[in-house]
């Protein structure tokens, strides 16, 4: 079981049929493959095409009425009715979901919180939730038949309620409840850099400690810091490891969980 957490940028980006097509290949190979997927660029795109000013804090965006609209058209519309496209075309069976499908992705509304990069005090992220579990017997049904879960980044409660999630939150959750082999995270990025302006200070293998400390001393900045943050959890509720890729080519996907550090960043305990 591989879950793959694929970021907005790369959804719309020159690398998506290199990533479906490695999807498509494991998929025939009968390794079962999870994909959630967030939907930042097209968001904020939408937000300020219709007026609205986005209102990100530490790398989190701040999530009012007008911007949970937002990302149910983007993230549970377009971006994944076009990631479902591209995989349909790499030979895939894609199934798109949300969370309110059946439940698919359960949540609560997140409290205030003081957050990495949003200063001392709580921070009020609005319709903004927390995982809270998933419907297993669904998902296992569609791995079942040979189809690719595709969940977007929305959870639901019993009561109606949509909640937009970070969607490296999502991936994280989803990987400890279905016990995956390998959680990899595909970015715009080629992983976690020393310089972002330097691709070639890529960091092959990076611990918990070592992350947070490179947080602390702002090496790590803007939406890297939700992502560290989001997998050093998960690794601390029992994920071996996390694989941060992008800009990958083909056959990335699979030497970057055959070979860590290999291809992008490695996150260990």
């Amino acid at each position: 079981m591989i879950v793959l957490k694929l970021g907005g940028e790369v959804v719309q980006g020159p690398h998506m049929p290199a990533i479906a097509a490695d999807v498509a290949e494991m998929r025939a190979a009968g390794t079962p493959v999870v994909i959630v997927h967030g939907g930042g660029p097209q968001a904020t795109d939408l937000q300020k095409r219709l007026g609205q000013t986005p209102n990100i804090v530490g790398g989190r965006r701040v999530t009012d009425q007008d911007t949970l609209d937002v990302m149910k058209m983007i993230v549970a519309g377009k971006v994944n009715v076009d990631l479902c496209a591209s995989l349909v075309a790499a030979g895939a069976k894609p199934v798109g979901l949300h969370g309110a499908s059946a439940c698919a992705i359960r949540a609560t509304r997140r409290p205030p919180k003081v957050v990495s990069g949003g200063g001392p005090d709580p921070v009020d992220f609005g319709f903004v939730g927390d995982v809270t579990g998933i419907d297993r017997d669904l998902l296992s049904l569609l791995l079942g038949g040979g189809y690719v879960p595709v969940l977007a980044c929305l959870g639901a409660d019993a009561q109606g309620g949509v909640f937009n999630i970070n969607a490296d939150a999502v991936a994280n959750q989803v990987a400890i409840l279905l016990d995956a082999r390998a959680l990899v995270l595909v970015t715009d990025v080629p992983g976690v850099l020393r310089d972002v302006s330097d691709p070639s200070s890529r960091i092959g293998r990076l611990t918990v400690a070592d992350g947070k400390r490179a947080i602390e001393e702002g090496v790590v900045t803007k939406g890297m810091i939700p992502k560290l943050e989001e997998s050093f959890a998960a690794i601390g509720q029992g994920v071996k490891a996390v694989h941060v890729v992008g800009r990958i080519a083909r056959g990335d996907l699979a030497r970057a969980v055959a070979e860590p550090g290999s291809v992008g960043t490695v996150l260990v305990p």
